[in-house]
């Protein structure tokens, strides 16, 4: 299993923009990845209402992680986007 901790960048945490851009960009990823946020169980990238209602905050500790083919490639992809301030940045990144 690869694994990542990430600090959230975006200042309105993962919703709204930020989390639809997560969403988009983990659909693409060859492998499934999950987001776990503390001790809570690890939800599914994918889902825009998992990821919604995590609620999760700016400065907030994520871990993403996956198995399989694409893991290492589709954590670093997300754990990337995640890191970044999404709110601030124009449509092309």
């Amino acid at each position: 299993m690869v694994e990542r901790t990430v600090v959230v960048g975006s200042t309105s945490g993962l919703h709204a923009r930020p989390a639809k851009l997560l969403v988009q960009a983990a659909t693409k990823q060859p492998a499934t990845v999950r987001l776990r946020v503390g001790d809570r169980p690890p939800i599914d990238t994918r889902s825009i209402l998992a990821v919604l209602a995590q609620r999760v905050k700016q400065g907030t500790e994520v871990t993403l992680e996956a198995d399989g083919e694409g893991a290492e490639a589709s954590v670093a992809a997300l754990a990337e986007l995640i890191a970044r301030n999404l709110d601030e940045e124009g449509e092309d990144g």
